[in-house]
Formats: C-alpha cells, sequence, structure tokens
C-alpha cells in the first residue's frame, strides 16, 4: 500500500523540480551580463552562447588578442573590455567602464568565470607565492569583482553566478586551486543568503572535468617538472623519481577523461542566468554527477580512502 504513495510522492517531486527549471525569463533582450574570462573555455563559448540568444554581453578579456578574436565571432551586440581580476585598480576601471553602459538598468549578470590551476603539485614541493598565484585569481579576484560589482547587480535585482569546481567537494590535488574553489563555495553560499532582501539571486557551477586550459595535461607535466627540479635534492630523495614519474602518468589518464563538451557547464550558467527559479547549484558533467558530488557526502576517512588509491606513494618515509 505504501510503495504506490511513495512512487506518487516521487513523481510529483521530480515534476515540480522539472517545472521549475523549465520556467524561463522572458524580454531578456535589454539585460546586461558580464563574463570573466572570456578569452577561451567556458568564458568564450558563452559568451557566444548569450550573444545569440539575444542578451547584451559584456565580454571581460585578459588580452586584447581574446577581446579582438571574440568580436570576430559574435554580433556587434557583445562589447569587450580588458580586465585582470588580480588587480583592484582593472578591477575598479572595469567597473567604471560597465556602469557607463548600463546605466540606470544596472547589471543582470555577473559571470565569474575566469581561472587558473597553475601551479598544482604535492603541497610540500610548494610555496607560499605558488598557492597565491592561484588563490589570487580563482578565489580573491571573485571576491574583488563581486563586491565592486555589486551595487550594479542590486540596482537590477539580477544574478551572480560563480564558478567553482568539484574540487570544491574533493581535495583532488595540492596547492591553491582546491582550496579556491572550496572558498568560491564558501563566500558563495553566504552571499546568497545576504542578497536575498534585495532580490539578488546567487548560483554556483560545479564543472567536473572537461577539456579546457585548466585541464591541459601537458601544461600540467611541464609544470611539475619545472617544480620538481628546483626542490631541495633532500626532498627528492624522499620521494623519488618514480613518484614523480607515476604522478605525471595518473594526471594524463585522469584528465585525458575530461569531457569535450563545454556547452554542459554554459548550459548551466545560462540557466542560472534565465530562469525564473535559478538552483543554488548546478553540477556539470557525468564526472560530477555520478562519480565526485556522490563521493563528497561519503564519510571523510571513505572518501580519503577512495582518493588515495589513484596517487603513487613515496619511495621512503623520512
Amino acid at each position: 500500500m505504501w510503495l504506490p504513495i511513495l512512487v506518487a510522492v516521487l513523481v510529483l517531486i521530480f515534476w515540480y523540480r522539472w517545472h521549475r527549471q523549465s520556467q524561463i525569463l522572458e524580454n531578456l533582450s535589454d539585460k546586461y551580463v558580464l563574463i570573466t574570462g572570456c578569452d577561451s573555455g567556458f568564458g568564450n563559448l558563452l559568451a557566444k552562447q548569450l550573444d545569440r540568444r539575444g542578451l547584451l554581453v559584456l565580454a571581460a578579456c585578459l588580452t586584447e588578442k581574446g577581446a579582438e578574436d571574440l568580436k570576430k565571432e559574435t554580433s556587434r551586440r557583445l562589447q569587450t573590455v580588458i580586465l585582470d581580476v588580480t588587480d583592484s585598480q582593472s578591477v575598479s576601471s572595469a567597473v567604471k567602464w560597465v556602469t557607463s553602459v548600463v546605466g540606470d538598468k544596472g547589471l543582470w549578470g555577473l559571470v565569474n568565470n575566469a581561472g587558473v590551476s597553475l601551479p598544482t603539485a604535492p603541497n610540500e614541493w610548494l610555496t607560499k607565492e605558488d598557492f597565491f598565484k592561484i588563490l589570487n585569481v580563482n578565489l580573491l579576484g571573485v571576491i574583488d569583482v563581486s563586491l565592486k560589482m555589486l551595487p550594479l547587480i542590486k540596482k537590477a535585482k539580477g544574478r551572480l553566478v560563480n564558478v567553482a569546481s568539484v574540487a570544491g567537494r574533493l581535495t583532488f590535488c595540492g596547492g591553491g586551486y582546491c582550496m579556491s574553489k572550496y572558498g568560491v563555495e564558501s563566500f558563495s553560499d553566504r552571499l546568497r543568503v545576504e542578497m536575498i532582501p534585495f532580490g539578488v539571486k546567487v548560483s554556483i557551477v560545479e564543472p567536473g572535468f572537461f577539456k579546457t586550459q585548466v585541464t591541459d595535461a601537458n601544461l600540467q607535466k611541464e609544470q611539475l617538472r619545472k617544480i620538481w627540479a628546483r626542490l631541495p635534492e633532500e626532498t627528492r630523495k624522499s620521494y623519488g623519481q618514480q613518484y614523480l614519474d607515476k604522478y605525471c602518468s595518473t594526471l594524463e589518464t585522469v584528465l585525458s577523461m575530461s569531457s569535450a563538451k563545454l556547452s554542459l557547464v554554459t548550459d548551466c550558467m545560462e540557466h542560472a542566468l534565465t530562469a525564473v527559479y535559478p538552483w543554488s547549484r548546478y553540477s556539470a558533467g557525468l564526472d560530477a554527477k555520478i562519480l565526485y558530488l556522490p563521493l563528497s557526502y561519503f564519510p571523510t576517512a571513505i572518501a580519503d580512502f577512495v582518493m588515495n588509491l589513484t596517487y603513487p606513494k613515496p619511495s621512503q618515509s623520512v
């Protein structure tokens, strides 16, 4: 008797979720959306995607070449600005420019997409400066851009979309990358609550592994070998050459399975910007949905054991 009732309840829950998810805002052609990190990857694809949809895209690129290349592939509606999220003066200049463009309409959407993954290595191999290089872009840059753009977003009662990662749920590697993504999760979760009275909605996108510069195995291995070469002899001896070789091999294997379908991520971003009821969190990619996010809910000891299976062992204990 209870089984049919349970099935009916589950069907109603899924139907309700689908119904809410499918409700999309109309008349978005006068909405401005700023996207960071548009030179390549997710940001570049999202800029083109939203431009085709008819939104007024403000694409922030790190380089002039990135901006010019993007302009060639989009409509005249799209405008570009050069932005280095690690430079507060650059961020302030971008805010002034955006303010002059959007006027009284405010900024409907901000997508904090800019990010880096290098240098990444076992923690003991890294310096404070190595951690800062990533944290400065992926976390402090997100915070700086968000806080300075918030008045414009509040004016439009708009949307803030921060790109985190499944690495914000599970720590896959040493260095600042996973730390930065955990930080983005924390910053976004608190800001979401604080912005409720202002009608601003904050969403997090948690991609799995996708083929972008962030997951370029050749770049990762090249950087890793440079870090290895600068280590003290005692540290290299404690790990052994086999550790480095196995680490590089494991890295290449894992990253080779990255998905090439970047639209899985940009579709989540677009939904967060255009849905009547955007989700607080979006997971993108089968690996995120069926492996990494479920694993993040396991007890720490179990998750650590599973993650440890993929890593090489040092040649000796010191």
